[in-house]
Formats: structure tokens, C-alpha cells, sequence
């Protein structure tokens, strides 16, 4: 992935961006009041070769000014048919409500169709409201079974 919103570089993850993706993600969850989780619901993001790269799953960055400013992943999972889960979008409060994270969740959705993928799951917490507005406005649908502890939502989308 390489592709530009505006002047935001959206990108596949370098080995480098580990440090500060996991500083953006945890600033975020800390703004919601929801902790950081290195051991348990955040160590994909700590190891991101394994949990994304080597699994058929994807991790992206946005660059703004050369400063990584929101993340987005996805990977493969076995609830329901031929569907992956898109984790880790998060994007720093100084690039809200620009669009972007709209054209995030469309860029990751046009991925997982052109591999095969027919579902999308994604599970979010109530409290981070402007993210549950973007995947009920994109089609989510809402579902049962949440897996992640601070999590209380979780949503499928269907592809063509």
C-alpha cells in the first residue's frame, strides 16, 4: 500500500514504525480513558509480523509531515466464511473529521475484496463514538459475540 489522501502517505509498515504506531494507538485509547494492553488486546500491534504480516493480514500507517498520525491493519480470522477482521484503526484527534478515516476504511475494504475476502468483521467500544458513526455509516451491520475485554460492539460487513 502506498497512497495518498490529501497530504497524508498511507503505507505498509516498516519494521521502524513499531515505536511510534504503538505511541499513537495508546495515546488514543488513553483520550477515551481505555488502557493501553501490551499483553493482552494490543500485542498484535508489538508484533506485527507475526499477527499481521504472516498471517495473510496487512498494517498500514498514515504519515503526515513525515510523523505517523493513525494506523490501520487487518487480518484473517475464522469466524464466518473467508472473512479477515480490521483492527488497530486509530487516528490522532489532530486529523479528525477531514475525511480520512473514511478513506481508511474504504482503502482496507477495496484490499480485502480484490484478496478474496468475503466478510469483515470489526468490534469497537461504545465510547469511541466518532468510530462506531464510521462503521454504521459504511454499511456494519451490528452482530453478537464480542471477543476483545474492552470491547462491548461488533459489527460485519458482507463483500459482493
Amino acid at each position: 500500500m502506498r497512497e495518498y489522501y490529501r497530504d497524508f502517505l498511507i503505507r505498509n509498515w516498516e519494521k521502524g514504525d513499531r515505536t511510534r504506531a504503538a505511541s499513537v494507538i495508546s495515546y488514543v485509547l488513553s483520550e477515551y480513558g481505555l488502557g493501553w494492553e501490551p499483553n493482552g488486546a494490543d500485542r498484535d500491534v508489538l508484533q506485527v509480523e507475526e499477527c499481521y504480516l504472516a498471517t495473510g493480514g496487512e498494517f498500514w500507517v498514515i504519515e503526515h509531515q513525515s510523523q505517523i498520525v493513525g494506523t490501520g491493519a487487518y487480518y484473517p480470522i475464522t469466524r464466518g466464511e473467508k472473512a479477515v477482521e480490521i483492527r488497530k484503526m486509530y487516528l490522532l484527534p489532530s486529523v479528525r473529521g477531514i475525511g480520512l478515516g473514511k478513506y481508511l476504511l474504504q482503502q482496507l475494504e477495496a484490499e480485502i475484496a480484490t484478496r478474496g475476502f468475503q466478510q469483515i468483521w470489526i468490534e469497537t467500544a461504545s465510547i469511541l463514538v466518532e468510530a462506531v458513526k464510521l462503521y454504521e455509516s459504511s454499511g456494519y451491520q451490528s452482530e453478537t459475540g464480542v471477543e476483545t475485554a474492552r470491547c462491548d460492539r461488533v459489527y460485519v460487513k458482507y463483500l459482493d
